[in-house]
């Protein structure tokens, strides 16, 4: 006696694997499970499928999504922030004022990028700046940044 799939059996591996995927946050599950989705639906089509040439459309299907996901669709979800990097990441990095800091208070600068999570930081100077001046980050103090003027 020979075992066979029903449609039904690639539906419920398929629904499986995607919801072990809340479990195992890697996306690797999920393209397995909509493999398995997809050999359903070609199943349902086609009711004569042998089970070899099911698990083999499974195996390569699952493969090739997996891949595609981790070469092409992964890395444009990258986050591009600068948020939860070291204190050397923040150094260096390049904005503009938006308020001028004096000697008695604190001025703003603000990144194209967020930097740790923001893209607005007190900042503090010892030369004076202008208002839309470009600077440079070269030192964290608290919640302040302490910046100076940036040589292009």
């Amino acid at each position: 006696m020979e075992f066979t799939f029903e449609v039904w059996h690639w539906f419920v591996l398929g629904m499986l694997l995607i919801a072990l995927e809340m479990f195992i946050p890697t996306f690797t599950a999920l393209w397995f499970g909509v493999a398995a989705l997809v050999v359903g639906i070609l199943l349902w089509f086609m009711p004569e499928w042998s089970p070899a040439a099911q698990m083999l459309t499974w195996g390569i299907l699952s493969i090739v999504s997996a891949l595609l996901w981790f070469k092409y669709l992964k890395p444009l979800s990258i986050d591009r922030t600068k948020a939860g990097l070291s204190r050397e990441a923040v150094l260096g990095q390049v904005g503009f004022i938006t308020v001028v800091p004096q000697q008695s208070q604190v001025g703003t600068v603000r990144f194209s990028l967020p930097v740790l999570g923001a893209d607005e930081w007190l900042c503090r100077s010892e030369e004076p700046l202008e208002l839309g001046e470009r600077v440079r980050v070269i030192e964290i103090l608290g919640n302040e940044l302490v910046v100076k003027k940036h040589s292009t």
